[in-house]
């Protein structure tokens, strides 16, 4: 067992090496993050191979995307806007102002759970057919997110506090509480939707299952006395100037996620009106796999997160240059080379969701155009979280803004009234290399300004 305390985890991250305390903070959340996605690409996997209705399931499932990304989105709040600002105040040495956020984001998420759950359940059914739901897939739709609500406040505690473990400086355990629940879902996947024949509502179940493990995982570990902050009950109720602090950090996640549920609606709308099922088919294929590859470089920027909110907080701008540096290289390195694999073997990705081969060969054809833009998208992916590392609320929402609502939607809508369903597939290209130039640029004129800023108020 380590003997390593939470004052010299905290002091690691000032203190160690930038590389090795780069792979060791961001590897276990890069773990985490790809078991984390086993819920949502292993529900399709299995879903997508049952016998004689996989496709239509496959479909309807992917349709209640935007509602289980609505639920991630408001746990974000808390978790990516109240965790930095915990993390800078450890570097500070005020364990009591962390413990107040942490215990302020666990009010914020029990009324967020309270209030989704019951919403979605009286306007279900008109919201799926909304999104795009045909007669065919309505009913698989329906029945697995009936289930999942149940897990609503399971998940966004999971979700929202194991970020608060990841700011401590406890990596691996943070992974532990990710791969408890994905593991297990694994496991209970084929048993429920094969072996009792449950079918969606099988997927459903073990879904929530495992959810709740991980988030009974995830309370336990914060409730240790011996945790660089720990969770009090005398600090579980609301504080106005702490829940203004979470929501001003954390709205930028949220219209990152957030945003993501109204863009599936929109995209499979189009598909609908413009292609049919199969097309709607499509997208949840390819929403998948670019999943798998967006979530090892959230897992990664997670992991440096700390390193950079804390070294700003303890006003070493020397280690905080040297953190987003490496992130960034990181981000666009790996998802450059990703996306150019998916885009040149799109036949083996698709064949892992589905043995229907018209719906195989679609995504062939489309996967190439659909997935072009993140080949320079990575730059972003490594900006945008360290604008929020930061502290830099503002920045980090125009960019959440710029992509998903001033340019992909719009796109989205506009398009295909001249090039038909391509014109769906389109926008998500175009919209993706607009917006990683402008946030580049962004953040060359910007981050030298915030550091200077930062150094000049303390010299003074």
């Amino acid at each position: 067992m380590s003997s390593e305390t939470g004052g010299d985890r905290q002091k690691a991250l000032g203190t160690a090496p930038i590389t090795s305390l780069m792979f060791k903070m961001a590897v276990p959340g890069i773990i985490a993050q790809l078991i984390n996605i086993l819920y949502s690409i292993v529900d399709r996997i299995y879903i997508g191979h049952i016998q004689g209705v996989g496709s239509n399931a496959l479909t309807g499932v992917g349709l209640t995307f935007p509602v289980i990304t609505f639920v991630s989105a408001f746990a974000m709040i808390v978790g990516a806007g109240g965790a930095p600002l915990a993390a800078i105040a450890l570097g500070k040495k005020d364990r009591q102002k962390a413990e107040k956020i942490l215990g302020t984001g666990v009010f914020m998420l029990g009324c967020f759970a309270a209030t989704i759950m019951v919403c979605f359940y009286i306007w279900k059914r008109p919201l799926l057919m909304l999104f795009g739901a045909s007669e065919f897939t309505i009913g698989y739709a329906d029945s697995y997110l009936g289930i999942y609500l149940i897990g609503t406040l399971p998940v966004m505690l999971y979700l929202g506090l194991n970020q608060y473990i990841i700011a401590q400086g406890k990596s691996l355990t943070a992974m532990l509480s990710v791969g408890i629940g994905a593991v297990l879902n694994l496991i209970l996947d084929p048993l429920f939707i094969f072996v009792f024949d449950l079918n969606v509502r099988g997927a459903a179940i073990a879904t929530v299952i495992s959810q709740s493990a991980s988030a009974i995982w995830v309370v336990r570990t914060l409730i240790k006395k011996d945790a660089s902050m720990t969770l009090r009950r005398k600090l579980l109720r609301p504080s106005g100037e702490e829940i203004k602090q979470i929501t001003s950090l954390g709205i930028s996640p949220f219209i990152m996620a957030s945003t993501e549920s109204l863009i599936s609606i929109v995209i499979n709308r189009g598909l609908q009106t413009y292609g049919g099922d199969i097309y709607v088919g499509s997208f949840t294929i390819m929403q998948s796999i670019m999943q798998m590859i967006s979530a090892p470089v959230s897992g990664f920027t997670q992991g440096v997160q700390p390193i950079i909110s804390y070294n700003y907080g303890a006003e070493n701008y020397k280690r905080v240059r040297a953190a987003y540096r490496r992130m960034i290289a990181v981000t666009f390195t790996f998802v450059n080379l990703a996306t150019a694999c998916v885009m040149i073997f799109p036949r083996v990705f698709a064949g892992m969701f589905t043995d229907d081969g018209e719906l195989i060969n679609l995504v062939e054809k489309v996967m190439p155009v659909f997935m072009a833009g993140m080949l320079v998208f990575g730059l972003q992916n490594g900006i945008q979280p360290t604008f929020v590392a930061l502290g830099q609320a503002k920045l980090s929402l125009f960019i959440a803004v710029l992509r998903k609502i001033i340019l992909l939607i719009p796109l989205a809508i506009i398009l295909p009234k001249f090039f038909g369903v391509w014109g769906v597939y389109y926008a998500e290209p175009v919209s993706d290399v607009l917006s990683a130039a402008t946030a580049t640029a962004l953040f060359l004129i910007n981050i030298n300004r915030i550091l200077k800023k930062k150094e000049e108020n303390t010299n003074e």
